[in-house]
Formats: structure tokens, sequence, C-alpha cells
């Protein structure tokens, strides 16, 4: 398996990735549209990375992360979205090893944290960050669509 930075050829199978997540994720709908638009302007963005695993020249997970500016640590911090694995391949250490990656990436970036949401109901996902060292916070997340 190679864990790899994502480029435009890889979108078919991301937005593929990221159906089987939104399938899911209530908050959210598949899309291939929305989703095609949401990872070009990704890979078009400084300060964010996408990654993902491959096998075989097929790529079979995936995650993104953005940099923001946190008041509360006065630093860089990092937004972690769309860590999801293809079901056939879940339960292999793809997501540890897509995780310890980006992990990599924000440290080489000076980063004071990293953050994620997760479905309240995903409980298989919840266990995985976590056996990953990630901890919940008091935070409850709130969205309002524009």
């Amino acid at each position: 398996m190679k864990i790899r930075i994502a480029t435009k050829d890889d979108v078919p199978a991301m937005a593929e990735l990221l159906r089987q997540l939104f399938a899911l994720e209530i908050d959210f709908t598949a899309d291939y549209a929305t989703q095609k638009q949401g990872l070009d302007l990704l890979l078009d963005r400084p300060n964010t990375a996408i990654f993902v695993a491959e096998r075989k020249e097929q790529v079979i997970g995936m995650c993104t992360v953005q940099i923001h500016v946190s008041t509360a640590k006065g630093r860089e911090v990092g937004v972690v979205e769309d860590v999801v694995v293809d079901i056939a391949h879940r339960g292999k250490g793809v997501g540890s090893a897509l995780l310890r990656a980006l992990e990599d990436w924000a440290a080489e970036r000076g980063l004071a944290r990293l953050q994620l949401l997760a479905d309240r109901d995903n409980h298989p996902a919840l266990g995985f960050y976590r056996r990953q060292g990630w901890h919940l916070t008091n935070l409850i997340g709130w969205m309002k669509h524009l």
C-alpha cells in the first residue's frame, strides 16, 4: 500500500469514496458534481492536502486537511475531513496509515492541533479515532446552510 498526495486524476475515485462516507452521515448527501467541485477546490488551494491510499494503482482510501488559525492556540491548526476507506479494505490498517501521513504533514508545518467531526452514530469510526489517540471534546458541532 502507498500513501501519497492526491492529484486531479484521483477525483473520480475520491468522489466514490465520499459517496460511501456520505451514505453513513445523515447531515450530508452524495452528489458527484458537488463532491468533484469540492475536491477540485481543495486540490487548487494552498494550505490544504488530500492524502490517498493506493493499492495496486487503485485509490482505496482518503482524508483531507485544511489549515486554519486558532485564537485559542495562537497558532495554525488542521481541520481534518473526509476520512474514508473503501468498504472492501476496512480493518486492514489503511485508515491508520492515512492518519499517520496526515499527522506527519501537520507536524512538519508546526500545526498546534488537529480536529475533526464525526457522525455521532458512526460507532466504528468513533472507535477508530479513539484507537488512533484522538479524544472527544466538550464542543458540539453546529451547522447553518447558506
